[in-house]
């Protein structure tokens, strides 16, 4: 019997699909549902730092504004500061009780962060809501050109968030770091209990009729996948956690693709937006028909076969690699 079971920041999983964090998890209807179609753990749509910290700096300068009722109460200010933090907070609190108690799949809660200031104390509360683990989408755009200590950023976040959790913690980076594969290696060496490649960014159109620019698109196709597969690849031997492969992942096929390469888990959300959450179902009884037919009984017979390639020297590999099919080009 096939058995599709894996594991995952030590968190036992029946198959190696997990439903990443989007609007599809941000509500307990949308979570149950993916269960029922077969996802393995859930992501629960990120709370962003910014979401929390202009509420509170927006209902603060209308208080302020209010020198009939607000001035010189400095207590009064404190007090709505964190009214509305918590407030904000206490929404996703919620969402993470309410799905603990009503899944059987874990729950991971999720923080989109750009700094590693105030907002470390939400972690803690993350936890003692019942989430099984946290995911840190650290979302430090290379298109800022203010920031001097970008990849600095990443590490001072981990330790931040790792004092104040006891949870399994992963993180969420993405593709563009001056030396990749050192930083990677690096970063896994943290304490860090998985590393999730990659996070998408705004991907800009331009309307040449309104000569303007345009949204681009929303959902991910099967040919963003390569950097993802590329770098498990390379870094599923050399690191010291798990990976988790996300972006381009739409069927049974890439999920396969990314287990060969070596991710302990694959991330999914634009194929589901595509097709329904019946489509987990589909990219399941896929993996399973190809297993029957190479003979694998388990994920982990075949969980990266495909990366012992990339052992030794991955640049010298990827250049051969490089010679061989380039120059065969007319």
């Amino acid at each position: 019997m096939i058995n599709l079971s894996t594991e995952y920041m030590g968190l036992k999983l029946k198959n190696p699909i997990m439903a990443a964090s989007s609007g599809l998890t941000g509500t307990l209807d949308g979570v149950k549902a993916l269960e029922k179609n077969g996802v393995a753990a859930v992501v629960l749509k990120s709370i962003f730092e910014e979401e929390i910290l202009l509420d509170t700096n927006q209902q603060l300068k209308e208080a302020d504004e209010n020198p009939m009722i607000y001035s010189g109460l400095s207590e009064t200010l404190d007090y709505i500061d964190m009214h509305i933090r918590e407030d904000n907070l206490g929404k996703y609190l919620e969402l993470i009780s309410k799905a603990k108690r009503s899944l059987s799949i874990p729950v991971i809660g999720s923080i989109n962060c750009v700094s590693h200031q105030d907002w470390m104390h939400f972690t803690k509360k993350i936890e003692e809501a019942g989430a099984d683990a946290l995911e840190l989408n650290i979302f430090l755009n290379p298109a800022d050109s203010e920031n001097k200590e970008f990849e600095k950023a990443y590490f001072k976040v981990i330790e931040n968030v790792l004092s104040q959790v006891s949870i399994p913690v992963a993180i969420k980076i993405s593709k563009y770091f001056t030396r990749l594969s050192l930083s990677v290696k690096a970063l896994s060496e943290t304490g860090v209990s998985a590393i999730v490649m990659f996070n998408r960014f705004y991907s800009p159109d331009i309307d040449i009729d309104k000569m303007s620019l345009d949204i681009g698109k929303l959902f991910t196709t099967p040919e963003e996948q390569s950097e993802t597969l590329r770098w498990i690849a390379i870094m599923s031997n050399k690191v010291e956690c798990d990976l988790a492969a996300t972006t381009g992942i739409h069927t049974g096929v890439d999920v396969v693709k990314m287990l060969l390469a070596g991710a302990q888990v694959t991330q999914i959300a634009s194929t589901i937006y595509k097709n329904g959450p019946d489509q987990v179902a589909r990219i399941l009884k896929r993996i399973e028909k190809w297993m029957g037919e190479k003979g694998f009984d388990s994920v982990d017979q075949f969980r990266g076969k495909i990366s012992k390639a990339y052992e030794g020297n991955p640049a010298a590999f990827e250049r051969m690699q490089f010679m061989k099919y380039f120059s065969e080009i007319r």
